[in-house]
């Protein structure tokens, strides 16, 4: 409501200007008039206000000089214009409503854009970030794995791609907007050694794949 009568006041404040201007034509002013008489007409019906009835030049008729006949009619035909034009913006609002939800009907599906920043996790090898959706009602992943390759520096592995890690999944449909939990869940892998701890040359391995933490957020 205070959106609406924003806008309507500022309206009302445009063409106050132009028509103190004194630039307009007569039949442009007396157009102008009568906007500004049906705009100050609608606000006083959706605020509540009393209707004040006008005559075909949009001056207040004085009830004084006239007669109780002609203001029951001019009262009537304000509230027949002021009602056209509150169905009128009924029907448009419903028609973009409407069009709204066939466009999102038909929208095929939907994308979820990602930002990696930074890893903050002290692992001491190489790693393996990978990211996914989960449904945690159905228990399972609904969409592809994004991986980065991190080093034990704390950088990513392709150095040339350092504060552009985005990745986006396209493959989420209105089937799964309508689920009731979409969680978007972090796994990290250690690569490297089958113990950190192992520093004998003899056993040392390399290229193991372990899992080493997990981390989601659900929506």
């Amino acid at each position: 409501m205070f959106r609406s009568v924003r806008h309507m006041i500022y309206d009302l404040i445009e063409w106050r200007s132009q028509i103190l201007s004194g630039t307009l034509p007569q039949d442009e002013l007396k157009e102008l008039k009568k906007k500004v008489t049906a705009k100050i007409d609608y606000g006083n019906r959706i605020l509540d206000l009393d209707l004040v009835v006008r005559d075909e030049d949009g001056n207040i008729l004085d009830p004084e000089q006239t007669s109780t006949i002609s203001l029951f009619r001019a009262h009537e035909i304000a509230s027949k214009q002021v009602e056209e034009r509150l169905q009128e913006e009924k029907s448009q609002k419903q028609n973009i409503d409407i069009n709204r939800q066939a466009k999102f009907a038909a929208t095929p599906s939907f994308a979820l854009f990602v930002n990696l920043k930074n890893v903050v996790c002290k692992i001491g090898e190489d790693a393996e970030v990978l990211m996914s959706l989960y449904d945690p009602l159905e228990s399972k992943f609904i969409s592809e794995n994004y991986l980065v390759r991190w080093s034990s520096c704390g950088l990513p592995k392709d150095i040339e791609r350092l504060h552009n890690l985005r990745a986006v999944f396209t493959d989420l449909g209105s089937k799964d907007l309508k689920r009731e939990k979409i969680s978007f869940v972090c796994q990290i892998v250690r690569v490297g050694r089958m113990e950190l701890r192992d520093n004998n040359t003899r056993k040392l391995t390399s290229g193991l794949r372990r899992p080493f933490g997990v981390a989601g957020n659900c929506a």
